[in-house]
């Protein structure tokens, strides 16, 4: 029996990739310890970047206004996300598939289109850019990954325990939280932190639904290379980075045990 021989080719390539994506963070990741400003030259390792960062009141402003608008859009588009799955689980087949292929649209909508089209959307409705805007843009790109989170839990649901409750005498709406609910919790809870992944993250979709006035941590970031990047930023970037990347593996940690 012949030995099947090694896919060199297939690994040096992926390794490539994987060096092309990942060198510059780590590079990134590697300066936000050099006690040098300049990017040429280790001078040592410090921590004073992280130290000077969490004593500037802009990026701490920048980072309470993260924190609420990830939040809120968070709390807000599971609720809608979940409600509006079981809504069209509950549907007939013709209209769950156009409900399901509209919702699909913002997924795949490039950002800076949905962020002109819900700017202009606040500015005809004569509603002043902020904050709020911001949080209620972040909710509408955020409830399709909460729907389609959700959606796969209630397929693998029988379908005889919401009926056999009501049957038994209970309510609807308790019935609602004491049975559905409980069954889709593990989509529910995946869907949530994906919605506050991509509301942490989010860049374009931000800069187009708020003002100056509320700016969070990616458009800090961005209005930093304008004027030179800060050592600070790096540190900034880093803590960022390790933030989603630990909320990605812990996404794709619980799906996996969802799946056994």
């Amino acid at each position: 029996m012949e030995k099947k021989k090694p896919h060199v080719f297939r690994t040096v390539w992926m390794t490539l990739v994987l060096i092309f994506l990942y060198a510059p963070i780590l590079v990134m990741i590697a300066l936000s310890f050099n006690a040098s400003v300049s990017r040429s030259q280790w001078t040592g390792f410090t921590l004073d970047w992280y130290v000077q960062l969490f004593h500037d009141p802009v990026i701490l402003g920048a980072l309470k206004t993260t924190l609420e608008v990830a939040v809120i859009a968070t709390v807000v588009s599971t609720v809608i996300g979940t409600l509006g799955a079981i809504g069209i689980h509950s549907m007939n087949t013709g209209m769950a598939n156009v409900l399901i292929n509209v919702s699909y649209l913002p997924m795949t909508t490039p950002d800076i289109v949905t962020g002109v089209s819900l700017m202009l959307m606040f500015i005809f409705a004569h509603v002043p850019l902020g904050k709020w805007t911001m949080i209620m843009a972040h909710i509408a790109f955020d409830i399709p990954y909460v729907l389609f989170s959700v959606m796969p839990k209630l397929r693998q649901m029988n379908p005889n325990l919401y009926e056999a409750a009501l049957d038994l005498g209970c309510h609807p709406i308790k019935a609602l939280y004491k049975v559905i609910i409980p069954e889709i919790m593990p989509g529910i809870f995946t869907g949530a932190l994906l919605a506050f992944t991509m509301s942490l993250d989010d860049f374009v979709i931000s800069y187009f639904t708020s003002s100056d006035m509320y700016p969070n941590l990616s458009r800090i970031v961005y209005s930093s290379t304008k004027l030179g990047v800060k050592p600070t930023m790096y540190a900034l970037s880093t803590l960022m980075f390790v933030t989603i990347l630990l909320l990605l593996v812990l996404i794709n940690r619980r799906t996996k045990l969802e799946e056994l």
